[in-house]
């Protein structure tokens, strides 16, 4: 017979393990999220989204695991805001994350670079506000383990850095907006966030590693893990043996480097340039790093993906490595080339692979989505004032509609890459730009004109005119801070 006391301790133990188990059931039913985040990569630098220069294995695969977005935008034309509107679920232009953070600020516009144009561009706000609830900090909440790795760029100073910001654990992430301390893409990085590699390693890869070692140490537990590449951010910089690759593929497909000056001092019209081509790559081979990663700890089904750019490719400047055709221009333009990137949103077995979906998004819609995918209600309820939409119900059925009819930008300031202050609305496949130099307006229908040709606004006054209101209204609505005219001051 049993002693009571060895019967009460073996209930004891099992209503114990019992409760364990539940919980570890309950913490697996949360899907664990990465988001890749590339910078500076254009719409069509992908195989999978028209490449035939670019080599992108890993992410083609993806791709085809899952939703591809071919009607998706940035929030910006230049990276900080497009990161802040991740973050947040809000424009950017609502509080002020208008230009890359450390832009010259309009002080004293008469040493400002663009002291020589007709505006005094708009003053700005430098770091993303510690008030934000951002998504780190959602996920952190919900239970969550954390994980930053790669470029920030939302903050000048320390306390506004991803350990600040809901990420528990942050490799990389500082106030650069790319890789400009140390040998830059290579080891000894110089960069106080992430201790050095042995001489040589390269940065794409040492990031991935990261992330996939955080990956296999929190298998167990539901994770957040945010992998925000340098790549492909000038200084153009890949290794021997991928430039080699690639000066022999333009070699044979007979490629040469090709410019027009009808835009910007250099547009790029062919995708031929090997550094970058190699700098592509490597990306595409992290990327394939960390989806290893998730297939060697059997986390594929149960984590959703999601990978993106947060503007255009650099195609006006720089170097200009690459081109966006048929979209025109590029990085720090409100034209289709600034601010329409890839998107995938993959979820292995619980999102249809194979689907591609027209209709438009833009990054601010990947906070609700996010948390209505990981079932995150207590978030729900705390992002109540967020501009996005979730795109939950379209990527488990493309066919699905959302609620929402206009995208908005506001972008009132010079690009580095030769874009002019101006503000844009688009609707039903109408987009109109507004130019604030000559209080001009430029109106195209992208159903029938994606490379924007064709501006409409004297055909179209009528849209044009509608389109404008509404324009005018969101950004009173918003707040928005304009450029100032220079016979105003």
């Amino acid at each position: 017979m049993i002693n009571k006391i060895v019967l009460q301790t073996l209930v004891i133990f099992f209503l114990i393990s019992l409760s364990y188990f539940q919980s570890f059931a309950q913490n697996r039913e949360k899907p664990n999220v990465l988001f890749i985040l590339v910078d500076d990569l254009g719409w069509t630098d992908l195989g999978s989204f028209g490449s035939e220069f670019y080599e992108t294995p890993n992410i083609d695969r993806l791709a085809a695991m899952g939703v591809k977005f071919t009607n998706a935008y940035t929030a910006s034309p230049v990276c900080s805001p497009t990161r802040a509107s991740i973050m947040t679920g809000k424009y950017p232009s609502k509080n002020h994350y208008t230009d890359w953070f450390g832009a010259p600020q309009p002080w004293n516009f008469q040493n400002h670079w663009t002291r020589n144009k007709p505006l005094v561009p708009a003053e700005y706000t430098t770091n993303l506000a510690l008030e934000e609830y951002t998504m780190a900090e959602a996920f952190k909440d919900a239970g969550y383990k954390t994980f930053f790795a790669g470029k920030w760029h939302l903050g000048e100073t320390e306390e506004f850095w991803p350990e600040n910001q809901g990420f528990e654990i942050n490799i990389g992430g500082n106030n650069k907006g790319g890789p400009s301390t140390g040998n830059k893409y290579f080891s000894p990085y110089g960069n106080s966030q992430l201790p050095d590699g042995p001489e040589g390693e390269y940065l794409p890869w040492r990031l991935a590693s990261e992330t996939a070692n955080f990956i296999s140490k929190n298998k167990e537990k539901p994770f957040f893990a945010y992998l925000s590449f340098y790549s492909v951010h000038t200084p153009l910089m890949t290794t021997e043996e991928l430039e080699l690759k690639y000066l022999r593929k333009r070699a044979k497909m007979n490629l040469t480097d090709q410019f027009e000056p009808e835009y910007a001092n250099m547009n790029r019209t062919t995708q031929a340039h090997a550094v970058y081509a190699g700098m592509v790559e490597a990306m595409d081979t992290a990327v394939g790093i960390v989806l290893e990663s998730l297939e060697k700890n059997h986390l594929l089904e149960n984590t959703i993906v999601v990978f993106f750019s947060d503007n255009g490719g650099l195609s006006t400047a720089e170097g200009s490595p690459t081109s966006n055709l048929p979209l025109r221009a590029g990085k720090g333009w409100l034209y289709e080339g600034g601010i329409r990137v890839p998107m995938i949103i993959s979820w292995k077995n619980h999102i249809p692979g194979g689907q591609s979906i027209n209709t438009p998004v833009i990054s601010n819609d990947f906070l609700p989505t996010l948390v209505e995918l990981a079932g995150l209600k207590e978030s729900e309820i705390k992002y109540k004032e967020i501009d996005g939409v979730s795109l939950a119900q379209v990527v488990k059925d493309p066919s699905a509609k959302i609620s929402r009819n206009e995208l908005y930008w506001h972008y009132p300031h010079y690009g580095n890459q030769g874009g002019n202050p101006g503000s844009v609305i688009q609707e039903n496949g109408w987009k109109l730009i507004y130019f604030y130099e000559d209080d001009r307006m430029e109106l195209y229908y992208l159903n029938e004109d994606l490379e924007e040709q064709n501006d409409l606004s004297k055909v179209e006054s009528e849209i044009a005119s509608n389109l404008e209101k509404k324009l005018k209204d969101w950004l009173e609505k918003t707040g928005a801070r304009y450029p100032i005219k220079r016979a105003d001051l």
